[in-house]
């Protein structure tokens, strides 16, 4: 399924993403190990959508639990200069949530990948040349995106494909600052998500704010270039404009024009100041 689905959010989390899955096809071949990667970028959400909303991420935990209640997921996150990943879990409520699931016998926690044993790997990439990385993303896994709708002023935007900087190790991650495209793109053709949602009700501009658009809509797709497309055209932006987006479509990871079913993206687009 190479369709985006474009929802209207209006019957709460979980209808909306049901309605979004109904859309792709489902979630295709699920398998353990799930990893869910939230965007939490920092500690302090500066426009109260800076962060991925937790509600979001217990509502697709739900919903693959559904389907398979013996599916392994961990939601991930590594520390960086503006947060520590714990503290993060903890105070976004991924910490409690994980404890009721466990209770009631399902496999659900969280990692903080920058304390977790890494693994050298073969993967040579426009930055990268066999890197070390978080054992856990070594091994087979169904990798989720689940982003918010933001600008930046480094990538241009921050969705689904930005979004998996967050699993580099490194707190000081303003190493990887400038070649961010080429980083962003290199994780893109490692990690290959195959389920991307982002949480488009609200977007930002810049990754902490201030200034923010209501759109009211979900972005749902199996193919990340495609759905960081969508994403873009709602900021009335141009994904070619966008370096890793450009970069990873010539890896097969989507398309910069996919098709949109669902909503229209002219009925439901705000305009965005370039970053």
């Amino acid at each position: 399924m190479t369709s985006v689905a474009l929802v209207r959010y209006r019957q709460g989390i979980r209808r909306t993403l049901e309605e979004g899955l109904d859309l792709i096809g489902g979630f295709g071949n699920l398998r353990s190990t799930v990893l869910v990667k939230p965007n939490l970028c920092t500690i302090k959400d500066g426009t109260g959508h800076s962060v991925t909303d937790t509600e979001v991420v217990k509502a697709v935990i739900d919903l693959l639990l559904a389907k398979d209640s013996k599916l392994s997921i961990k939601i991930i996150e590594s520390d960086s200069q503006s947060k520590d990943a714990q503290e993060c879990f903890e105070k976004f409520g991924y910490t409690e949530f994980c404890v009721s699931k466990q209770e009631a016998g399902l496999d659900v926690s969280t990692i903080d990948l920058s304390h977790t044993p890494l693994t050298k790997t073969s993967f040579v990439g426009e930055y990268f040349n066999r890197p070390e990385l978080p054992d856990i993303l070594t091994k087979p896994h169904y990798f989720i995106s689940v982003a918010v709708a933001k600008t930046h002023g480094l990538a241009y935007i921050t969705g689904i494909l930005k979004n998996l900087f967050g699993v580099l190790p490194r707190k000081q991650k303003s190493f990887y600052h400038s070649k961010i495209h080429e980083i962003i793109t290199d994780l893109a053709r490692f990690l290959r998500p195959e389920l991307n949602i982002v949480d488009a009700r609200v977007g930002v501009e810049d990754w902490n704010g201030p200034t923010t658009h209501k759109i009211g809509a979900f972005i749902l797709g199996k193919q990340p270039v495609s759905v960081d497309s969508v994403m873009t055209k709602l900021f009335e932006l141009n994904p070619k404009d966008i370096r890793h987006l450009v970069k990873s479509n010539e890896y097969d990871l989507g398309l910069l024009e996919p098709k949109v079913i669902g909503e229209r993206i002219e009925d439901m687009r705000a305009k965005f100041s370039p970053p």
